[in-house]
Formats: C-alpha cells, sequence, structure tokens
C-alpha cells in the first residue's frame, strides 16, 4: 500500500528544487521542514524524479549505492534504516583523479566495496547467496559524499530525498572475484595527505556488504523496480565519513585489492 502525502506538483517541485541546489551548488534547508508529514515513498518519488530529469538531459545512470549500511555510519547519522541512491555518469572519477571542490558543498568521504553483477537481482525474497551468484566481480570504491543539507542537518527521508547526498565517486585497485575474497573480514584503511583518519572492514555493512546488495534488490523490488545484470553498486561506508578540502589528497588501501586515490582541488 502506499502512503503518499504530498501532490504531484509537489513531488515535481521539491525534485526541481533539490537538484538545483545540486548543480547550483548551494545548500537549502531540509525539505520535511516544509513538509512534515513526508513518507519514505513520498522521498523515493522525489528521488526518482531527479533521476528522471537527469536522464532527460542526456546523463546516464551508471549505477546505485546503499546508504547508511553500516552500524557506524547509522549511530553517526542517529538512524537505523538502511537508504538507496543512484549514481549518475558525471559522478564517475577515475583512480588518481582530481575532485573540483567548487562543485561540492561540503564533502565527505567514506571507503566502500562496489559490486558488478551479472544477472539480475530482484525482490522481495533476495538474499546474499542470491547476491553471490549473480556477482561478476566485485571491486574497491571510495564515495564522496556532499549532502545539499544545510550543516550537513537532516532526516532520513530528506536524505532520500536528496540522491542519498550522492555526488561522486572514485573506483581502483583490482577486481576480485568474490570467492576468493572474505568480504567480513577485508581491511580498509583511509589516509588523507599521509595520516591514518579510518580503519575498517567488511562486515561493518550489515555484517557483510552483500547483505546491503539483497537489501537494495528488496526495496527496489518494492517499487516495481529490480537491480538488472551488470550494474555497479556500491554496497555503503565501511568507515565512518571523513571530512575533506581543497588541497587533500586522500589514498583508501584495501587488504589484497589495491588503494584507491584521488585529489581534492
Amino acid at each position: 500500500m502506499s502512503t503518499r502525502t504530498l501532490t504531484k506538483d509537489q513531488m515535481l517541485s521539491l525534485a526541481e528544487h533539490i537538484e538545483n541546489a545540486e548543480l547550483n551548488v548551494h545548500d537549502i534547508t531540509k525539505v520535511t521542514n516544509d513538509f512534515p508529514d513526508m513518507t519514505f515513498d513520498d522521498a523515493y518519488d522525489i528521488q526518482w524524479e531527479i533521476r528522471r530529469r537527469k536522464e532527460a538531459r542526456g546523463n546516464k545512470v551508471v549505477g546505485m549505492k546503499m546508504g547508511l549500511t553500516s552500524w557506524a555510519k547509522m549511530a553517526q547519522m542517529g538512524v537505523e534504516t538502511p537508504v538507496y541512491g543512484f549514481l549518475a555518469d558525471y559522478f564517475s572519477v577515475p583512480d588518481g583523479g582530481d575532485i573540483d571542490t567548487s562543485e561540492l558543498i561540503h564533502p565527505k568521504i567514506e571507503a566502500e566495496v562496489a559490486f558488478v553483477t551479472k544477472a539480475p537481482l530482484k525482490g522481495p525474497g533476495c538474499h546474499i547467496g542470491d547476491v553471490l551468484a549473480a556477482t561478476d566481480f566485485i571491486i574497491p570504491a571510495v564515495e564522496v559524499i556532499d549532502s545539499r543539507y544545510e550543516n550537513f542537518k537532516f532526516d532520513l527521508i530528506s536524505v532520500v530525498a536528496d540522491n542519498a547526498s550522492s555526488t561522486r565517486f572514485i573506483t581502483g585497485g583490482r577486481m576480485a572475484k568474490v570467492e576468493d575474497v572474505d568480504l567480513k573480514t577485508l581491511g580498509v584503511v583511509m589516509e588523507i595527505n599521509g595520516e591514518v583518519v579510518e580503519l575498517g572492514a567488511g562486515a561493518a555493512v550489515l555484517g557483510h556488504p552483500a547483505s546491503s546488495v539483497a537489501m537494495l534488490a528488496n526495496m527496489l523490488g518494492e517499487r516495481g523496480e529490480e537491480i538488472p545484470a551488470g550494474t555497479f553498486i556500491m554496497t555503503g561506508g565501511i568507515t565512518a565519513a571523513v571530512a575533506v578540502k581543497k588541497g587533500d589528497n586522500i589514498t583508501v588501501r584495501y587488504q589484497d585489492l589495491g588503494s584507491v586515490s584521488a585529489k581534492f582541488v
């Protein structure tokens, strides 16, 4: 059953408002201030409309992401449910590349493991076994998040409407077959300007990063959507998110999978 409180016009106008904040690099107050009764259905409607707007302009959706999947991240944000968002083509930054801080409001980085599928996944009832069987390979990834909300002050419904704070991502290191890596114990070390700022292991993501993909399939299933074969999926931060600024060099090292780096300019 659908629980929606916004009219179609309100939903369309909020999608434009939030996307403009991203495109024009300015912060806004959280949308639930004006629409306190907004539901998750409303928020995902806004997110899918932002996605439609980008595709209408010729951008391609190149992947999906899960957010707030680590216990650390949920504690940091005071929430208890993971959320998903989409990744547009212009979010992608090559390993070792530059990230233009003038295009971002208040960026933070988190270390993640990304999955690439070779078979479709559809909920409800998708579980880790389905995900592992449908995975082509995994690859290290660093996500740059950038909430469009003032002072990073928001609630979960506002985050979903803001495409889960998505803005940039970097992939690198080495691809690996899922059976060759113990994803629960996979260690990561995040460095900024050569200093270690965060450590983590794969189990931080819902006990196993594949359970994040299963949850995404089940959440998309509620909207009649699926994860197609060949989808790139970022599974959520293994570490808490760390603020970065112009001039910072970041490197994240992944046990046995190499490293991912970038420079904020």
